[in-house]
């Protein structure tokens, strides 16, 4: 099962870069939680499969030529660790941070669980310090 597992985080991610989280319920529970650490707003959450695709939707509302590169993949048992990176230009508000129109790539690691053939778990951490100084938001 490691190698479709391995599939399905991949695609997944790239539905993010595509702006198509309406066809992720083809691969995620729908108990799926999303632990975000740091989230884009501060601190830690964990967020339902409709908050998650909220947050898509927001993103993608914010940002625009938004680019999903995976760099690494290894899958063990029923779990993925997925390396990534995205490019994306800030073109509208993103939660507190007004546009700025500047571009900005980051990187982070997604751990994704499986259980019964679908996603029911995925642990995200990801640079906000590269996110947030390429926009000049930060110093």
């Amino acid at each position: 099962m490691s190698a479709n597992h391995k599939a399905t985080s991949k695609k997944l991610l790239e539905l993010w870069g595509d702006n198509t989280p309406h066809e992720a319920s083809d691969y995620l529970s729908a108990n799926y939680k999303n632990h975000q650490m740091p989230d884009a707003s501060g601190g830690t959450s964990t967020e339902t499969l409709e908050e998650w695709q909220d947050l898509v939707k927001e993103f993608h509302n914010s940002f625009s030529d938004v680019k999903m590169e995976i760099l690494l993949q290894v899958a063990e048992g029923d779990y993925v660790c997925t390396r990534w990176r995205v490019t994306a230009t800030h073109t509208g508000k993103f939660m507190q941070y007004e546009a700025t129109n500047k571009t900005s790539n980051w990187t982070g690691t997604h751990t994704d669980r499986y259980e019964g053939g679908k996603m029911v778990e995925s642990w995200v951490d990801w640079d906000k310090y590269s996110f947030l100084e390429e926009l000049g938001l930060i110093q």
